[in-house]
């Protein structure tokens, strides 16, 4: 079901009248969990603004492994960057979470940017943030603990749905966090002795979440900054 809370905080920093541009443009969609809006290399033809959900960019290798690169909930866009020019997806786009967005052709966002400035900087803003997250994540990746990762992208999802109850299986948890199914469990039971979760059957509620932010590397912070603390223009 979607989320109850169907805003997004880009179009929330737009002017009334560039908000109603975009939403005239725009058509709502729902998706499910595990729908997949794009396959990497995809042209880029429609872009979301997310209301409720999240949707993550998983990275599949060829030896059937899978990893998160980054998640889009109600606080941005998918592939900010076809704003400009024509491009291609990197990585497969699939829906982490049920929800709603804001679904608009890309020629037509174009347009509607070279119409009104302020629409292509916050969307730009947001792409800027968005890199910084990567770059964070990259020595994220190579230098923390799976349970200081893991105590981070919890508190990412819970930064972008409603509600402390999260409904994941160990198995795709595994895949987007690019580890064995057993680091993510040990991860989840020494956060569940910690008293900052509970976990039961893919269901993860976060119970403290300030022993979650204690138990996650310096990267939630950082990441939270560069993607989610987006100007509003002058």
């Amino acid at each position: 079901m979607p989320s109850a809370t169907l805003r997004n905080l880009l179009l929330d920093r737009l002017s009334p009248e560039d908000r109603a541009a975009v939403l005239t443009a725009s058509t709502p969609f729902e998706f499910e969990l595990g729908h997949v809006f794009a396959e990497a290399g995809d042209t880029v033809a429609h872009v979301h603004f997310v209301l409720g959900g999240i949707i993550s960019a998983v990275a599949d290798m060829q030896d059937g492994r899978t990893v998160e690169t980054f998640m889009v909930g109600r606080e941005g866009v998918t592939t900010p960057g076809a704003i400009n020019v024509p491009v291609r997806t990197y990585s497969r786009l699939v829906g982490q979470s049920p929800g709603e967005t804001r679904r608009i052709d890309v020629t037509r966002l174009r347009a509607l940017c070279d119409e009104r400035p302020d629409l292509r900087l916050v969307v730009a803003l947001y792409a800027a943030g968005l890199q910084g997250e990567l770059e964070q994540s990259g020595a994220c990746n190579a230098l923390h603990r799976a349970d200081q990762r893991f105590s981070k992208w919890l508190l990412r999802c819970h930064d972008r749905l409603d509600g402390d109850t999260l409904h994941l299986t160990q198995e795709y948890l595994a895949s987007l966090l690019g580890s064995q199914r057993t680091t993510v469990n040990e991860a989840a039971q020494g956060l569940q002795k910690a008293g900052a979760i509970s976990y039961s059957r893919g269901r993860v509620t976060i119970l403290d979440r300030a022993a979650l932010e204690r138990a996650a590397c310096e990267c939630y912070t950082n990441g939270r900054r560069s993607s989610l603390d987006i100007p509003t223009p002058e």
